[in-house]
C-alpha cells in the first residue's frame, strides 16, 4: 500500500491554518512570549527569579514560556517585555495593495 503525502503552503500563521480561532491574536501572543522567554534567558535569569521581577509566580513563568498563554493578554505580555529592559513599539501603517487582509505581526 502506498500512502500519499499532502503538502500544504502555509499561510504565515500556523494558528490560522490549523483553523483556530483567533488566529492574529494567538500569534503575536506567541511571538511577543517568545521574546519574553529569550530575554529571560539572556538575562541568565531562573524562573523564580524571572517571576519576581515580573510580579507574577513561578509556575506562570512556566506556563508563559512553554506557550500556554490563555491567562495573558497581550497587554500585560508588553509590560514584562518592558519590565525585562525591552522597549515596545507600535507601528500602524496602510497595507500593501497586493494583499488582501492586513494582518498583525511582531518584529524584532
Amino acid at each position: 500500500m502506498t500512502k500519499e503525502n499532502s503538502v500544504y503552503t502555509s499561510s504565515g500563521n500556523v494558528f490560522s491554518d490549523l483553523g483556530l480561532p483567533n488566529s492574529e491574536e494567538r500569534l503575536v501572543k506567541a511571538e511577543l512570549a517568545r521574546k519574553i522567554s529569550e530575554s529571560i534567558t539572556f538575562r541568565n535569569l531562573t524562573q523564580v527569579q524571572a517571576a519576581e521581577l515580573l510580579g507574577i509566580d513561578q509556575p506562570k513563568v512556566s506556563a508563559l514560556v512553554r506557550g500556554r498563554l490563555s491567562g495573558f493578554s497581550i497587554d500585560r505580555l508588553f509590560q514584562f517585555l518592558n519590565d525585562l529592559d525591552n522597549d515596545v513599539e507600535i507601528i500602524i501603517k496602510r497595507k500593501p495593495e497586493d494583499r488582501k487582509q492586513a494582518r498583525t505581526t511582531v518584529v524584532y
